[in-house]
């Protein structure tokens, strides 16, 4: 499995799509809610240069939003 993390909170639409793609596709993966946990806000600020969500690191790979084409790419999902 992919090592996979994002940054999210829990009124973002945007995250709430994505989380859905996963569980859509069998993708574990590992939450951080940026509202609530000051370090993952953050990690998530350094790691992206921004305060928008959702974050997903995919393996290193950061994307910005829910871009469902860039994250089947970087999960290799057909």
């Amino acid at each position: 499995m992919a090592d996979v993390t994002i940054y999210s909170t829990p009124t973002c639409v945007y995250c709430s799509a994505a989380k859905d793609f996963f569980k859509e596709h069998n993708i574990e993966y590992v939450e951080k809610n940026v509202a609530e946990d000051e370090q993952a806000r953050n990690d998530m600020v350094e790691k992206s240069g921004q305060m928008g969500v959702p974050v997903i690191d995919i393996k290193g790979n950061i994307v910005v939003g829910f871009d469902e084409a860039k994250l089947s790419e970087l999960l290799e999902i057909k």
